[in-house]
């Protein structure tokens, strides 16, 4: 899946005015699907806005409690 395909995947969950997922990299995008499909699960008031990389880190907005542990993860994958 690209990013393009997530967010239209979640565009559900996709606050207004916003671009969503900005990183197109195939781990990252299947890390947060399944991360996403758990949350929204749990949490069927989700929302995010965006999720990119900003000075050679991730910065992931949402209003989950889980953000800083997936901005964590995205920075893991990309220095395998």
């Amino acid at each position: 899946m690209t990013s393009e395909e997530f967010n239209k995947k979640y565009s559900a969950y996709l606050e207004e005015r916003f671009y969503g997922l900005d990183i197109d990299h195939p781990e990252v995008v299947d890390y947060l699907d399944k991360e996403f499909e758990k949350e929204i699960g749990e949490n069927p008031e989700f929302q995010f806005s965006q999720i990119k990389m900003k000075f050679g880190s991730s910065r992931v907005y949402t209003t989950s409690d889980k953000s800083s542990e997936w901005e964590t993860e995205i920075d893991r994958i990309f220095r395998k």
